[in-house]
């Protein structure tokens, strides 16, 4: 194994951590990995697979309902790190973290809306549902950002390290 897929397993499996631990709603670094994913796993098959079998296993091992829109979500998330691949700065991470955050927002909140009993089927009912769900937008966003920031620039020390050492 290449020192970048090594690289690349281990901040992964960082993150898939992250979701197991104890942390706020929404919190976690599953955006920031598909995002990390789609900027540097050459093989485009395997990056949107990593995310999507990141998100089954804990899934599982959590007991969380399978939702289509956080798949979707996440999968389109990848997308969005292919428009980091040549122009890794933190500005254009942050962006793209933004970015990501909304597609999120916008499709999980959408499908709530939905499938849920809790809000009229009606403009004022979709309106209550993302208005209720901006504190999770708010996590969603802070650990988009928190993360893609920390994987992205660890990645590039480590890696940076490594071509020293070579």
């Amino acid at each position: 194994m290449s020192k970048n897929k090594l690289l690349i397993t281990f901040f992964i499996i960082l993150g898939i951590l992250t979701r197991l631990i104890p942390h706020p709603p929404n919190f976690t670094a599953i955006g920031a990995i598909a995002v990390f994913g789609g900027a540097y796993i050459s093989d485009k098959k395997l990056s949107f697979i990593i995310p999507t079998i990141i998100m089954l296993i804990s899934d599982l091992l959590l007991g969380y309902e399978i939702q289509l829109s956080v798949y979707v979500s996440f999968i389109l998330m990848v997308g969005c790190g292919f428009l980091l691949k040549k122009n890794i700065k933190t500005k254009n991470i942050i962006s793209i973290a933004f970015l990501s955050s909304i597609i999120f927002f916008i499709i999980t909140n959408f499908q709530v809306f939905l499938t849920s009993n809790m809000y009229s089927n009606d403009i004022n009912g979709l309106f209550q549902c993302y208005l209720l769900a901006i504190p999770f937008f708010t996590n969603t966003l802070l650990g988009n950002i928190f993360y893609s920031l920390l994987i992205f620039h660890a990645f590039d020390y480590v890696k940076s390290q490594l071509l020293v050492l070579n």
